[in-house]
């Protein structure tokens, strides 16, 4: 096995294009003179496409190498690797897991520079740390970042800074992540930027030091550094997880006060933290409230509010709030429609998820099978099958294609409704659109024909099957 690796390392890492044959051999391909354009296109594709697949046959071999052999260095040794920058990067990516196999991995990179001219730049580095930061190996990290301080040519990106800060507050080590955060421009020559501001904002938070989280906001403020949509989640999240949502509002009423205004209203921040925090109900009151006073939210976070409200099982009210923040002027988007549509479907309200699909076609949006199929499904369960086939077909006109689950649940539905002949209709018309039904189905409709006397259909749609099965 090591001998196979060992040749598929050198072909890929030294050799990545096969030698030219000598004159003196007979040729096996015509030379490249002689060849039409479209014949030399297609070798020269077929042959990089090899090299790049043998590439990253080396790169997983030695990612294999690096997680699971106890001697990895001197494995290593042992395969004649051409180290190079990318291979480096991409093995780390690969063993994102093993903080301390990639350290080695890394410094044993860095000793082949005699043989390969390898050396690091500050993407390696920085994808160590994050990797040493993530498995929380902090000391050998500190000593990767004291090496990437000692070279002068390489410098920090903010981006890590913001990712040891936050793992930090993951792991309740909020000591060490102010550390980081005032150690940004003195040893790290980065500025805090507003997002390194979130990362300990972050941090503070993760163990509910809001005093802390608070008195960083005003001190961003008096440093020029404008809050962002992250700035006011993070805090007003962390204080409706914590129940503390009359400090949230507060804290937004202030911001405004004071001319630091969000990116996304008050309002819709603080039903996006209660939904964020699990509080379903007190966020459907917050909403109601607002429809009550003649407001309307934000149509994300009203569909975020659709969405957990439908799933806590409270769906008759998602179609009752949507129809009176509709009157208020809320215009509905199409992942409003995705929502709602399959509710009033499954509640048997179908004059009412008949008018929301067809507002969403007057609209200019073309149904999807998500859309349509909850209400194939509803009428089907009613027994108005006749008109399932009709509104289908014309689904089929005025909407996107059929998919595979649509005509499944069709098949289905009409096997329990003793529809036998429409659920083989609708195996053929899968088969001429190229969508392979499941054993199943041909099982259910073949068996259902044979048990009402139809067994000239349930003969055909065997040998249909069969034609299918390659059989």
């Amino acid at each position: 096995m090591l001998s196979t690796a060992k040749s598929i390392l050198r072909l890929s890492l030294l050799h990545p294009l096969p030698p030219v044959p000598a004159p003196s051999s007979p040729p096996l391909l015509a030379p490249f003179s002689l060849l039409s354009p479209k014949t030399l296109f297609s070798f020269l594709s077929t042959t990089a496409a090899a090299a790049k697949d043998d590439y990253f046959a080396a790169v997983h071999h030695i990612s294999n190498i690096v997680r699971r052999d106890i001697y990895l260095e001197r494995t290593l040794n042992k395969l004649n690797i051409s180290v190079t920058n990318d291979l480096v990067y991409r093995v780390l990516r690969s063993c994102c897991r093993h903080g301390i196999q990639s350290f080695r991995f890394f410094n044993w990179a860095k000793s082949q520079n005699l043989s390969s001219s390898y050396t690091p730049t500050a993407i390696e580095y920085e994808e160590l740390v994050k990797i040493l930061a993530k498995t929380r190996h902090w000391e050998t990290m500190w000593k990767v970042l004291h090496q990437l301080l000692k070279e002068s040519s390489l410098s920090f990106s903010a981006e890590v800074i913001e990712f040891v800060i936050r793992e930090y507050g993951r792991n309740g080590l909020v000591d060490e992540a102010v550390r980081v955060f005032n150690s940004c421009r003195k040893v790290f020559k980065c500025e805090q930027t507003v997002g390194v501001y979130n990362s300990l904002l972050f941090a503070l938070c993760e163990v509910k030091n809001f005093q802390g989280a608070y008195a960083l906001v005003r001190r961003m403020i008096r440093k020029g550094v404008k809050p962002d949509k992250e700035t006011y989640s993070l805090l007003v999240n962390a204080w409706c997880k914590a129940g503390k949502r009359r400090e949230a509002q507060e804290f937004l009423e202030e911001m405004s006060r004071k001319g630091f205004n969000p990116p996304v209203r008050g309002r819709d921040l603080l039903i996006e933290g209660l939904l964020n925090a699990g509080c379903i109900e007190s966020a459907r009151d917050l909403v109601s409230k607002m429809a009550k006073e003649g407001f309307v939210p934000d149509i994300r976070t009203f569909n975020s509010l659709l969405e957990a409200i439908s799933k806590s099982g409270e769906i008759e009210f998602c179609v009752d709030l949507c129809n009176d923040v509709c009157q208020l002027g809320l215009c509905p988007d199409i992942e409003t429609y995705k929502i709602v549509i399959p509710i009033a479907a499954k509640l048997g309200k179908m004059d009412e998820a008949f008018r929301l699909l067809h507002c969403a076609i007057e609209e200019g949006h073309k149904p999807f099978p998500s859309l349509y199929a909850p209400i194939l499904k509803a009428l089907c369960r009613a027994g108005q099958f006749d008109d399932a086939s009709s509104f289908f077909s014309d689904m089929k006109v005025r909407g996107h294609p059929p998919n595979r689950p649509v005509y499944t649940m069709l098949i289905r539905m009409c096997a329990r409704g003793g529809r036998f002949v429409e659920a083989a209709n609708y195996l053929v018309e899968m088969t001429e659109m190229n969508l392979p039904p499941l054993s199943r189905s041909f099982d259910m409709v073949t068996d259902g024909l044979k048990n009402c006397g139809k067994h000239d259909l349930a003969k055909r749609m065997e040998q249909l099957e069969v034609s299918l099965r390659g059989a």
